[in-house]
């Protein structure tokens, strides 16, 4: 079952819990994403993998708020 079926089977309430889930840790992944960088700990892979999940995270989260929020033009 890929993540939009999953999306469209879930009530609003249990969305906007997942939203601010994903909002947190999508904050919280640029957060060690930019320390990481700056203190030149870790290496490009680590690097690679956290930034592919915040943009997962991105993903998810903005398929959540068309449901949530459709734009709908009047």
């Amino acid at each position: 079952m890929n993540a939009r079926t999953d999306i469209s089977m879930k009530s609003d309430e249990v969305l906007r819990v997942e939203l601010e889930v994903f909002r947190r840790e999508h904050r919280d992944l640029d957060e060690a994403i930019d320390a990481i960088a700056a203190k030149g700990m870790g290496d490009q892979l680590t690097l690679q993998r956290l930034k592919k999940k915040k943009l997962y995270l991105k993903d998810m989260i903005a398929q959540i708020e068309d449901r949530l929020y459709p734009d709908i033009i009047a």
